[in-house]
């Protein structure tokens, strides 16, 4: 079995190029730093207090030197700074400042310092009819890829992308169980090789493509949302209830909540910037830590973003 990784390096800038997977980490493979992310966040979470970088490297068994270096390579900041973005009120600050409604979010993202999903994707939904099948007479291919956030399995058809699974928490033979159950008439072929440029593509590196294809597979309601959810800038987050406003139907939040939680094509279709309107996280199909990691490592990168675009070198 074949394998490759993607890694995105920093934002609004140029991305990693994939590479076969090397099975035994090291401290340049992005599954090795997702793991070391996850143990980060699980010792931040038992602590009465704040780490300082010294405590939590020990902690881990690190050198406060090795553990700086893997967080610079996998979100471009420091982990006295990264820390900031793991705690459990996050969101809350998340939710109060970076809070944007869908409409806002499509018509000041394409110029903000976040980045729009459809600038690295595009997409067409199955019929309500096709969908009804259970996917018979779907030819859908299938490979592993080292992601930043840990292994994933990408399945697609001939028109695009329509599955991505995280296995970082769930694991991977139930991973690739939950994406099957999804489609159980369709027939399932290997081939990560013919994957590869639309990951990339959809990752944002080059690829030779424009864009990476997305193959939208679901109840006509389900549908409806995901697109909404496509139109969410990176380092922003939103609400069931602002999804549920924008595709005209306010009353629908539970109906929402569900559709977000169906959500097959994890992290390109961002429903891990969904939060309760309390500010709670809510739930993730993969894993709260994945959730928790991903905003992080958005709200980093896009601070990153806005200081290397007001720093004196940048002539501002």
């Amino acid at each position: 079995m074949r394998r490759f990784r993607v890694a995105c390096k920093t934002a609004g800038a140029y991305c990693g190029a994939m590479t076969q997977m090397i099975h035994q980490p090291d401290d340049s493979g992005t599954a090795y730093h997702y793991g070391v992310i996850a143990r980060a966040i699980a010792l931040i979470d038992g602590a009465a207090e704040p780490l300082s970088l010294e405590a939590l490297a020990a902690k881990m068994g690190m050198s406060a030197a090795h553990f700086q270096r893997v967080f610079s390579a996998w979100v471009g900041v420091s982990p006295k700074r990264y820390q900031q973005y793991l705690t459990l009120g996050h969101a809350k600050t998340l939710l109060r400042e970076q809070f944007t409604t869908l409409e806002a979010a499509h018509s000041t993202g394409l110029s903000g310092t976040g980045r729009l999903h459809d600038l690295f994707v595009r997409w067409e939904a199955m019929s309500p009819g096709e969908f009804a099948t259970g996917g018979a007479g779907l030819q859908i291919f299938w490979g592993w890829f080292e992601s930043t956030f840990g292994p994933v399995v990408v399945m697609a058809t001939e028109k695009g992308i329509c599955g991505l699974s995280l296995a970082a928490e769930m694991g991977e033979e139930a991973a690739m169980a939950d994406l099957l159950a999804r489609w159980p008439a369709a027939t399932f072929t290997e081939d990560p090789v013919r994957l590869r440029p639309w990951v990339l593509a959809a990752f944002g590196i080059e690829s030779g493509l424009d864009r990476a294809p997305l193959y939208l597979i679901g109840a006509p309601f389900q549908i409806k949302v995901w697109e909404a959810l496509l139109h969410l800038p990176e380092g922003q987050v939103t609400t069931y209830g602002a999804i549920a406003q924008a595709i005209g139907n306010p009353k629908a939040v539970r109906a929402v909540g569900t559709a977000v939680g169906r959500n097959p094509i994890g992290y390109l279709i961002p429903c891990h910037r969904v939060l309760r309107k309390s500010g709670g996280l809510g739930g993730y199909h993969w894993g709260l830590p994945v959730k928790r990691a991903m905003l992080g490592y958005e709200a980093a990168r896009r601070e990153g973003a806005r200081d290397a675009a007001y720093s004196p070198q940048s002539g501002i």
